[in-house]
């Protein structure tokens, strides 16, 4: 027993196993979380959305919030629903509803919180069956939504609840969270390693754990070339030597880079995603920079219309090689 129970511990992911508990403990959007800590204080919480990219926090924080605001009763007073569950017109009609029918015995002042993580993906159908059950409940239950896109929540449960915004983290804020994780875990690293894991979770917490964890896994060492065998995104060294032949007007060089990332298998939109970001960050002229930002932006509309072929991208790198040499003439 002894055992599995060890075996069950060494396979969770750092991702659950490093999930703060608190409000207190999340990392990163600081002015979100302090009005997340005043609500959890106060004890009276609105109805949320939660809004922003993947890996900020949403979920952990609204869920810390529940455990906050109820403790010993969280079990049954909180219903959670995510998008891996059914949450089409009826069970808007018959779970939901159910729930916030349903007598919990409360402290006075507390409600019972029906948490929908990724919210944007329910039907427009039970999000309109939604707003009357906030509406006839309000007095017993508090809704919170987590969703990627608020806009795609529709308007009358928007005027119903008070928005919150999560933002990307840092990589100083990921960066501390990593080296609190690798000295729990002992992880032998370099800081190439971690400066790697950084650059491919782009601000994205989860991604990072799940990175540092999938490399510690699969190479027992941290370093640059294991992360990027791991995270299977295009070197940056790769794409920064391709912009590098382009600005020198080595044409052919940067074709053949291109080709290289291409037929390892790579998709285009990673490709055209990471130059993106190299370009950002390369030191060129400001015109230039602009140029080749908007070419990107182009063919990047492109590749997501479908059109993701190898010729897209070398037409990229023959409009960069067009913009240097405008540029040149000037």
């Amino acid at each position: 027993m002894a055992s599995s129970s060890s075996m069950s511990n060494y396979d969770m992911p750092w991702v659950e196993k490093y999930r703060p508990t608190k409000v207190a403990d999340i990392v990163g959007n600081e002015d979100t979380v302090s009005r997340l800590q005043v609500i959890a204080r106060d004890g009276n919480m609105p109805n949320l959305i939660l809004s922003g990219p993947p890996g900020t926090g949403k979920t952990t924080s609204v869920l810390a919030l529940a455990h906050e605001l109820l403790g010993a009763n969280y079990r049954e007073a909180v219903l959670e629903l995510n998008a891996s569950d059914d949450r089409g017109i009826d069970v808007v009609r018959n779970k939901i509803k159910m729930f916030a029918q349903k007598k919990v015995t409360l402290p006075s002042g507390s409600h019972k919180i029906v948490i929908l993580d990724e919210a944007d993906s329910m039907t427009t159908g039970a999000q309109q069956a939604l707003r009357r059950t906030m509406e006839i409940y309000s007095n017993s239950t508090r809704f919170a939504l987590a969703c990627n896109i608020s806009s795609k929540i529709i308007e009358p449960i928007q005027s119903r609840c008070a928005i919150v915004r999560f933002s990307r983290l840092s990589d100083q804020e990921i960066l501390g969270r990593l080296m609190v994780v690798v000295e729990a875990e002992k992880v032998p690293f370099v800081p190439e390693g971690l400066e790697a894991i950084i650059f491919t979770a782009d601000g994205d917490m989860r991604q990072a754990l799940n990175n540092l964890q999938a490399t510690y896994s699969g190479f027992r060492f941290v370093n640059q070339e294991n992360v990027f065998k791991v995270c299977d995104q295009p070197h940056p060294l790769h794409v920064k030597n391709m912009v590098r032949n382009v600005l020198e007007g080595k044409f052919d060089d940067a074709c053949y880079g291109l080709k290289q990332l291409y037929d390892l298998g790579y998709s285009p939109t990673d490709i055209i995603t990471t130059l993106f970001r190299i370009i950002k960050n390369y030191d060129m002229a400001e015109y230039l920079k602009l140029e080749f930002m908007k070419e990107t932006g182009f063919a990047h509309m492109r590749i997501c219309d479908g059109v993701g072929s190898y010729l897209q991208l070398c037409g990229l790198l023959a409009k960069l090689a067009v913009v240097r040499e405008t540029a040149k003439a000037f």
